[in-house]
């Protein structure tokens, strides 16, 4: 997942996995867990029988030294704990339909120090990234839109410059809500929207530089850039997988409308969704985006270092951050990688990291995170937040000053770029790191290499349920699950790649032939339950 506001130990100072707040898409997919106290069952998981097989999955469980806790009816599935050792028998048994980590949602210790310098937006432009090398020959973002499909925006100093900041389409459930629509309630998107393009009033667009950024002035990584702000969560993180594929057919098929110019998006969020991206309708939509020319950033997940990519970041097409520890400092000897940070798998891990330790940026007032974590505020104006989004947004941010400077480089140019330019951290694997930190200066001296991924494309013609993984909307106690999107309708990947592949899922205000209008969600139901 994405969004852990919180500061971290040392590197792995924790034992295990961690999951954080999540925001963007719902983690509790379930009632609360059943506890248990055998430190031997040291791993707990969602266990889904296969249909017709009754209670053979749980006989199972208990023959491989497991317990039995919270039965999930509602998904027929339940929670168990049993050794690591033997999760692989567990899956393999024809009884068993799925078996997905039990993640409880928990935050780590708030320690924030308003003193403490280290994740400030200036060390990580100037100091870390060297954005400067960009701002100070004039390539600041200007031109380049980047779509932010999160929370919302809310107009604090740092977003309110007049165009600072292009309103899309609202897809959350809180669209409904006139004095809600477009407004970030949980803190996520603000904080995200800064690091990428963040820029004071009364600063001059036409004069960032380092000497700016040093003297107190609050600035992303491409301040003069834009933010198109698209929501698809609420104060709680809740969204479907449907409501975000929308989101990015949205963003596709609008990228030019009205003198935007959307060549970047950003996806701080994932799912832990298995199924194969060949197939996955979230892998196929953000490889659409990237065909249409637009670079698509995602987060690797927060669920600890040993943990897969979340979907869409395990598609190869784009390109997925993990966080770095830079200690504020341009050396890379005294950097590791935070222990939340997802590294995935050597058939697929991250490709690069950015700063995603401790990055203190803009603070939406009254937010979920605001009024939940008050020692995260600092100075009153910002907020200080961890996370794999935060590295997302860095990477998005930079990507904005590359297309700038050339921009008729190609989404797979850009990710070559970043990549070949990267600066490999000492002693830690290359799981975790990819090709190392971006380095903005190496960036800009380096010629534009010539770059055509080769993998082979998503269909999006699978599952959309399979697409969700573990988590769920709800709506009085019904989970949204199966194979129907958002409005109830019957989810045909098929006939949806086809339409989004020709640019027609999207048809004025209908998607997939259903109304995107808060009035109309009252009348689409599903599993029996209405918005």
């Amino acid at each position: 997942m994405n969004v852990p506001y919180a500061e971290h130990g040392r590197r792995r100072g924790r034992k295990g996995f961690t999951t954080l707040l999540a925001i963007l898409v719902a983690m509790v997919a379930a009632p609360p867990i059943a506890s248990f106290s055998s430190t031997a069952l040291d791993t707990s998981v969602i266990v889904r029988a296969a249909p017709g097989t009754g209670d053979a999955s749980e006989r199972l469980v208990e023959a491989l030294g497991g317990r039995i806790g919270q039965q999930l009816g509602i998904i027929d599935a339940f929670v168990a704990e049993l050794p690591a050792s033997n999760i692989a028998s567990l899956e393999a048994d024809q009884s068993v339909l799925s078996v997905t980590p039990n993640y409880q949602v928990q935050l780590l210790g708030w320690k924030t120090n308003p003193g403490h310098k280290r994740g400030t937006m200036e060390l990580a432009t100037t100091t870390v990234l060297d954005a400067d090398e960009f701002w100070n020959d004039g390539f600041r973002g200007d031109g380049v839109d980047v779509a932010l499909i999160d929370s919302g925006v809310v107009p604090v100093n740092g977003l309110t410059t007049p165009g600072k900041v292009i309103n899309g389409a609202d897809f959350s459930f809180e669209s409904q809500t006139d004095n809600l629509r477009y407004l970030d309630t949980s803190g996520h998107g603000t904080h995200i929207a800064g690091i990428i393009a963040g820029r004071d009033l009364g600063v001059n667009p036409n004069d960032i530089s380092t000497k700016t950024a040093k003297h107190g002035t609050f600035l992303g990584v491409a301040p003069n850039s834009r933010i198109v702000n698209v929501k698809v969560a609420d104060a709680q993180g809740a969204t479907d997988v449907s409501q975000v594929i929308a989101a990015i057919d949205w963003v596709v098929q609008h990228r030019n409308d009205h003198g935007m110019n959307i060549r970047v998006l950003n996806l701080s969020f994932g799912t832990n969704g298995k199924q194969n991206y060949r197939i996955d309708p979230l892998a196929y939509a953000v490889e659409m985006a990237w065909r249409r020319g637009i670079v698509v950033v995602v987060a690797a997940g927060n669920n600890g270092n040993g943990s897969s990519l979340r979907n869409p970041a395990y598609d190869p097409f784009v390109i997925a951050v993990g966080a770095d520890e830079a200690n504020g400092s341009r050396e890379v000897t005294d950097d590791y990688i935070p222990d939340f940070s997802n590294c995935g798998r050597k058939r697929r891990h991250v490709d690069v990291v950015a700063p995603g330790n401790l990055i203190v940026s803009l603070r939406a007032p009254g937010s979920a995170a605001d009024e939940n974590y008050r020692n995260a505020v600092v100075k009153e104006r910002f907020f200080r937040g961890s996370g794999t989004s935060q590295a997302a947004a860095m990477v998005s941010g930079a990507a904005a000053l590359i297309v700038q400077q050339r921009p008729e480089i190609s989404p797979d140019q850009v990710k070559a770029l970043l990549m070949g330019t990267a600066r490999p951290i000492p002693d830690e694997p290359l799981l975790c790191q990819g090709s190392g930190l971006i380095d903005l200066k190496g960036a800009f001296h380096a010629e534009t290499p010539a770059a055509f991924q080769k993998w082979q494309p998503s269909t999006g013609t699978g599952s959309l349920e399979a697409a969700r993984g573990s988590a769920h909307v709800y709506d009085e106690g019904v989970a949204l699950e199966g194979e129907q999107d958002i409005f109830g309708a019957p989810w045909d990947g098929a006939s949806w790649s086809q339409a989004s592949w020709t640019g027609t899922s999207w048809s004025g205000g209908d998607w997939n032939g259903n109304t995107w209008t808060g009035a109309s969600w009252s009348g689409a139901s599903w599993s029996g339950a209405s918005w």
